[in-house]
């Protein structure tokens, strides 16, 4: 069977991985990328001594796909766990930097909300139903702690996941675990209480949900390593410019590459955006390609600086912080790189990036350098009161972002999966459509690639392909 993937983000790389494992390298699997390097937005660049991120800078371990691909692919050795210190959080209000409460005493006398807004949020057992219909984060979580705790922390929170409008996103579509957790015990707090007697009986009362773990190099060190896996199944600088649906004449799928050649395969994938995979389906499927366009992207611009660390205002003893919305600063907020990580900075220096544009503010990645520069200083001199100068800038623009699953999302999703039932041997993959973290993408791998194979091999009728752990796909 030849199996198609047109994408080398770390969703087509990993179905990519999965699939040649899980058919005992039986299947005919191949990557196309349009880009000269593989990763898509997970970039690693060392200049001048520092380590720059063009997007996410690590996962939580506590996803086991991840770990298990990790060590899948024998780079365990190089893995670089988060610094104490990245688990101190801040966020701007009010003119200053309020350290994000680590428990309810703490949140009980911090001045991040008002009093009357702490005491709305001890009011959450008794708060109203949830309406019929999907419903917002914002609207969520106003209902559920109040406006004003709406407003500052799941606000800001989104803002730095998602990039989004917290007042257009699908809370089921975000945050599913939070929407369950509400469906099953009718409120956060009485979910909580649950979750803590469930942990004292396994014996796991304090475990963490999770730490953000990285590599020695950066993050790119992960989509590098299944490349280098993948070896010459994967074809950089190869753009699939067309696609052909199979009929009467061809039964099977044609790809158009930007040389102007065809391949052919009896299944493809499309990982890449949603836009651009609506621009592949277009010609077929008029209905497919207009709920693809239907999910939304965030434009997103880093601005990375670096600072001779004794020169700093402040010391850097956290992972950063995020602004909530009229607070009168552009950023959306600022990783402290070289807090968070040893190694993305000499010992003598620091790094700080500093994000803008999102949802809310989708011309920022438009304006010139001199622009993001100067927005990012005069935001880091109001929140932080840093004057130094930076020794070494570098801006980095992603045009298409953070895919935004907004209120509908979920509906979009099952429309898009009755248009794929229509063509046997079409499936889209990546951060799209069921989760936009590193860790959704990995995990979402496994059982798209048994999917994969069961449908190859109900469409050829052969004998299922046995799995690990002798497993059938059926």
């Amino acid at each position: 069977m030849r199996i198609a993937i047109v994408g080398a983000g770390i969703a087509g790389l990993s179905l990519a991985h999965a699939l040649v494992r899980e058919s005992e390298d039986r299947a005919d699997v191949h990557v196309f990328e349009a880009a000269g390097r593989v990763g898509g937005n997970l970039r690693s660049e060392r200049i001048d001594g520092f380590l720059c991120e063009h997007g996410a800078n690590g996962f939580l371990d506590s996803e086991p796909a991840t770990l298990v691909l990790v060590d899948a692919l024998g780079i365990g050795d190089r893995v670089l766990p988060s610094n104490d210190a990245a688990r101190k959080r801040f966020i701007f209000r009010n003119g200053r930097l309020h350290p994000l409460p680590g428990g309810p005493v703490g949140f009980l006398t911090s001045p991040l909300l008002s009093v009357r807004g702490r005491a709305r949020v001890l009011t959450e057992p008794f708060a109203h139903g949830r309406p019929a219909g999907d419903e917002s984060i914002h609207a969520f979580a106003a209902r559920r702690i109040g406006t004003e705790a709406a407003d500052v922390l799941i606000d800001s929170m989104v803002s730095g996941i998602f990039g989004g409008d917290a007042r257009r996103l699908s809370l089921r579509a975000c945050f599913p675990k939070m929407w369950q957790m509400e469906t099953d015990h009718g409120g956060l707090v009485r979910a909580l209480i649950a979750r803590s007697r469930t942990r004292r009986a396994s014996g796991s009362v304090g475990a963490p949900a999770g730490r953000l773990t990285s590599f020695k190099d950066g993050i790119e060190e992960l989509p590098l390593a299944i490349a280098r896996a993948l070896g010459s199944r994967v074809s950089l600088n190869t753009q699939v410019i067309g696609l052909a649906a199979p009929d009467a004449v061809r039964g099977e799928w044609v790809l158009t590459l930007g040389t102007g050649s065809e391949r052919s395969a009896d299944i493809v994938v499309l990982t890449g955006p949603p836009g651009h995979a609506a621009g592949l389906t277009a010609g077929f499927d008029h209905a497919l390609a207009t709920t693809l366009r239907d999910i939304p992207s965030a434009p997103m611009a880093v601005v990375c600086l670096g600072f001779d660390g004794g020169a700093l205002d402040r010391q850097l003893d956290g992972f950063g912080f995020l602004v909530p919305r009229g607070e009168g600063v552009r950023s959306l907020g600022a990783l402290w790189d070289s807090s968070v990580y040893a190694g993305r900075a000499d010992e003598d220096h620091a790094l700080i990036r500093v994000m803008l544009g999102g949802a809310r503010d989708a011309n920022a990645p438009s304006l010139s350098d001199d622009e993001l520069l100067g927005i990012a200083r005069a935001d880091l001199n109001t929140t932080m009161g840093l004057t130094t100068v930076p020794m070494f800038t570098r801006v980095i623009r992603h045009p298409i972002g953070i895919p935004q699953y907004t209120e509908g999302h979920l509906d979009r999703l099952a429309r898009i999966e009755e248009r794929l039932a229509a063509w046997p041997g079409l499936f889209v993959a990546g951060n799209g459509y069921r989760g936009v973290a590193i860790n959704a993408c990995v995990a979402d791998a496994l059982p798209l690639a048994r999917k994969i194979l069961r449908r190859a091999e109900i469409d050829r009728g052969q004998s299922p392909v046995r799995l690990e752990g002798g497993q059938s796909p059926h």
